[in-house]
């Protein structure tokens, strides 16, 4: 028996519809054999992808799946689905089906078919081939999600039929990766004849697929389990809790993990705890994290083992004390809603609530936030509770007459504190230095990983402010070059000094003696009286020609490096007005009078002579000569309208950098880059400080990033002064709301 390497596609790529409600029926097997389009039409709304969850609760792998049941019956492979594992199941469309079991199993076959809730779709069947019709030679398709890729078909040709293993398996000249298992392997009339299942480790085009008679056994003789019997992986301890309302509770490791939205109102979903309550007072906490602040997520207590309770939870980064009376939001009632600094977002929090005859109180992180002498409901069960598309994690559930407290109190945190500013650095760092820490580990350990995390974001706030200084420095020297009463400075290296924002490295003013020395090149081409028509058509021929200098193409256009004007040197390439520019400082250093001309959209040159009409350039077309005709057309092109006067007129190099700057803007944008909008803004307000819309960005870029006092100063600014088109009660607005952070 030829024995083949194999390896079983775990279908799972690791750590990392339908028209009809009948059977898609196949033309008789004696007519022409269809098209891969059509199979791909035929097949692809029957297909569905299968996801599981690994041991740690995270995505484990990708399969594949097909319909076989207008009911709701889906084939695959068992090892895509996975012993004990949950998973998921989504059709061809992206909508996902509750899975209510496993159907059918066969362990030694490596065959499962799972029992999904249609919800109101008509599922659309694959017809099963009649069993050995198989043939030498017969050309198949198969498609599938290999690696992760989903919804692929693929073509080849049947092998044969052999022994794998102890296994009679369809051998196919066919390449199958992981996330193909469980795909169907259909004949050139779409009817399913295998289930994909294995690779060749030997060679990259050999597969083997189930022989799909054997899945029509299974359709037969069903032995179906429940979902929530199957995945016993993380499964929720049926003994000591309770879930309701939907969501997904899975244990291990002694936390407590829900996904998934519950089908109460508002996403609710709990989970009650079966143990004895004690009598009042008691005391009932747990330590929560939530994946998303927005969310909701805490304790319950007094519960009736349904819709009655009260709640305590963090949402919104505010502790909330609600009183649920019934299935609907209408019937509920916030006791209490607390804005405190005690509670730690995207951090392990812990909820306490005191309960006593008389009076509810409410605790974070050992601080007393809120109380409540609400007596709606005085006795009943206790648990969790998760409201919306929260995913959360629950540890230390506990509950007693008094818990311990979990904190350190005034006098040990200052201890220990200082025990945390005297140790010593890791490499020089000893066993007994962090010995007196041990007296209160989990408390110690909590207490360094703040600190910790408090010199991460130091460490942010310095790196940020070192930016700060450079970008401060770049702009007070922008300021300075373009401060003149008669617009005229030196635009290269005012764009240079714009490309410094983003790269520091630049040496400003090498470029400027490389551009020095381009100009001595140029001009040692002409007679030194050589009439300007003559220093153009030689500025042209050593920029584009000699020099190769050109406009950026496709994808290539929206390159940052084509606004930088080291980068356009450096390249030879950029868009219309980098070239521009430096097709315009270079002229003008041999002599020539050449103005930037903004048209809209479409940024040119004009070459004024001293004598005779000007003539328009268009340096990204290659010093293309144009006509107001042609200004016509390209006005037409960029901004659909008529070409007016003005649009001719010589652009002041101030409003061509604002141009430049603008031009970063709207990439950093794109990209959603607030540190580099806020670069380019504190350029724009050097450039041009009396603009109210400017300061206004500017403010709330600042505000953005966190720099709170900075915009601050913006806002009173512009209280101060008034510019028109800004709304001074929103500035006022904000202006308070950002008072109120900084306390």
């Amino acid at each position: 028996m030829v024995r083949y390497v194999f390896q079983i596609i775990v279908a799972t790529a690791c750590a990392t519809v339908g028209l009809s409600a009948e059977t898609v029926k196949p033309d008789d097997a004696a007519s022409s054999p269809l098209s891969i389009e059509e199979i791909v039409q035929r097949v692809r709304p029957s297909l569905a992808t299968i996801s599981t969850t690994g041991r740690e609760g995270g995505a484990y792998g990708l399969g594949t799946g097909f319909v076989v049941s207008a009911d709701g019956l889906i084939a695959t492979n068992l090892h895509v689905i996975g012993e004990g594992r949950e998973f998921t199941v989504e059709l061809s469309d992206g909508a996902t089906l509750e899975v209510e079991s496993v159907h059918a199993s066969d362990r030694h076959r490596d065959l499962a078919i799972v029992k999904v809730k249609p919800m109101g779709k008509q599922l659309q069947a694959l017809e099963l081939s009649d069993a050995s019709s198989l043939t030498q030679g017969q050309p198949i398709v198969m498609m599938g999600n290999p690696l992760g890729l989903k919804h692929s078909v693929v073509s080849g040709i049947v092998s044969a039929v052999r022994e794998v293993e102890g296994q009679e398996m369809i051998q196919l000249a066919i390449p199958i990766e992981q996330g193909n298992s469980g795909g169907p392997v259909v004949d050139m009339q779409g009817r399913v004849h295998g289930i994909a299942n294995m690779k060749s480790l030997r060679e990259d085009n050999v597969g083997f697929a189930v022989d799909a008679k054997h899945l029509q056994l299974l359709l037969e003789e069903p032995n179906p389990i429940s979902l929530s019997r199957w995945a016993t992986i993380g499964a929720i301890d049926e003994h000591q809790w309770t879930p309701l309302l939907g969501a997904r509770w899975r244990q291990r490791a002694g936390k407590i993990y829900v996904t998934g939205q519950g089908t109460g109102f508002g996403g609710r979903s709990l989970c009650i705890s079966t143990a004895d309550v004690p009598e009042v007072p008691f005391e009932l906490g747990v330590h929560v994290k939530l994946d998303d602040e927005a969310g909701a997520a805490g304790l319950i207590f007094h519960s009736d083992g349904g819709d009655k309770h009260y709640g305590f939870y963090p949402t919104n980064g505010k502790l909330r004390l609600t009183c649920f009376n019934g299935p609907t939001v209408f019937t509920w009632q916030i006791l209490e809603d607390v804005d405190t600094p005690h509670y730690r977002p995207g951090e392990w929090n812990h909820l306490k609530v005191r309960i006593e005859a008389d009076r509810l109180q409410c605790f974070v992180n050992e601080q007393l936030v809120m109380e409540s002498r609400d007596q709606t409901y005085t006795s009943g069960k206790i648990g969790l509770a998760k409201f919306r598309q929260t995913e959360a994690e629950f540890k230390q559930f506990r509950f007693a007459d008094e818990l311990p407290g979990v904190q350190l109190d005034g006098a040990e945190l200052a201890r220990f504190t200082t025990l945390i500013d005297d140790l010593p650095n890791l490499p020089t760092l000893r066993p007994h230095d962090i010995e007196p820490l041990t007296e209160k580990a989990e408390a110690s350990a909590a207490l360094l990983r703040r600190r910790a995390d408090e010199l991460v974001r130091r460490a942010e706030e310095l790196r940020k402010t070192a930016q700060d200084v450079r970008v401060q420095g770049v702009t007070k020297r922008l300021a300075e070059l373009v401060r003149s009463d008669d617009g005229e400075f030196d635009l290269l290296r005012a764009a240079l000094l714009l490309a410094e924002l983003d790269e520091p490295d630049i040496e400003v003013e090498a470029y400027l003696a490389q551009v020095d020395q381009m100009a001595l090149e140029l001009k040692q081409s002409f007679a030194e009286d050589a009439a300007e028509s003559v220093k153009l058509a030689k500025l042209n021929d050593y920029f584009f020609v000699e020099n190769g200098f050109h406009g950026s193409r496709s994808d290539e256009y929206y390159h940052r490096a084509n606004s930088y004007m080291n980068r356009v040197i450096d390249d030879r390439e950029g868009i219309p007005v980098t070239l521009s520019v430096l097709y315009m400082e270079l002229g003008r250093r041999v002599g020539l009078d050449i103005r930037g001309v903004g048209l809209p959209g479409h940024f040119v040159v004009k070459h004024i002579p001293s004598s005779g009409e000007p003539q328009l350039v268009d340096v990204f077309e290659r010093g293309q000569f144009l006509s107001r005709e042609d200004a016509v057309v390209l006005v037409r092109l960029h901004a659909d309208r008529d070409l007016r006067e003005a649009d001719l007129e010589a652009t002041p190099k101030r409003e061509i950098l604002i141009r430049m700057i603008r031009n970063l803007g709207g990439l950093a944008e794109a990209k959603t880059d607030g540190e580099a909008l806020l670069r380019y803004l504190e350029a724009l307000v050097a450039i041009d400080p009396e603009s109210g819309e400017y300061r206004q960005q500017r403010a709330g870029l600042r505000a953005f990033g966190n720099r709170y006092a900075a915009a601050i100063a913006d806002l009173d600014w512009l209280l101060e002064h008034a510019p028109p088109g800004i709304d001074l009660d929103r500035i006022h607005g904000m202006r308070s709301a950002l008072l109120e952070r900084l306390k």
